[in-house]
């Protein structure tokens, strides 16, 4: 069984993890524990490189706080080119993997409360009157009418993400 840590404590980046996890390795292949890190990033963090370091500076913190595992997984959620999109990194004691999720572009109205300084999740829970919607469907799920959710478009990352740990040409 593989002991994964979860850079995050947040419900739907756990969902995401353990189904793609599952689908990779097997059913009831791996146990996660969950902890709670700092990225060293602003909270909304804005472009590619902000937000991938984001993600590289959770693992780093997970790793700190929990050595004694066999994968790291951190996503990352930010803002780029005024749409929403997350970096995926995992990385293994010899190993890393990364990748970037799908986008959703943002509407006007909230992609200028998130320039003008306010996190998307924030933005969303008043613009939706769900509490804490970034813990559940996120913009993604209120936006695509429940097609796909932040879970969703995350697990497709953390699958892609996973691709250099059980193929042998990635090494």
């Amino acid at each position: 069984m593989h002991h994964v840590v979860s850079a995050t404590t947040n419900p739907a980046k756990i969902q995401a993890i353990l189904k793609a996890f599952e689908e990779i390795y097997g059913e009831r292949s791996c146990h996660i524990d969950a902890v709670s890190v700092e990225s060293g990033v602003p909270e909304q963090p804005f472009g590619s490189e902000e937000t991938r370091a984001g993600a590289r500076n959770r693992i780093a913190n997970a790793k700190a706080a929990i050595p004694d595992a066999d994968f790291w997984v951190a996503i990352e959620a930010g803002i780029d080119e005024g749409a929403t999109f997350s970096w995926v990194v995992i990385e293994s004691r010899d190993q890393r993997g990364e990748a970037r999720s799908a986008t959703l572009p943002l509407p006007e109205k909230i992609l200028r409360k998130v320039q003008e300084g306010e996190a998307l999740g924030p933005v969303m829970s008043h613009y939706t009157g769900i509490d804490e919607i970034g813990r559940k469907e996120g913009a993604i799920g209120v936006f695509t009418a429940g097609a796909l959710t932040r879970a969703s478009v995350y697990h497709q990352a953390v699958i892609l993400a996973l691709s250099p740990f059980h193929n042998a040409i990635y090494r």
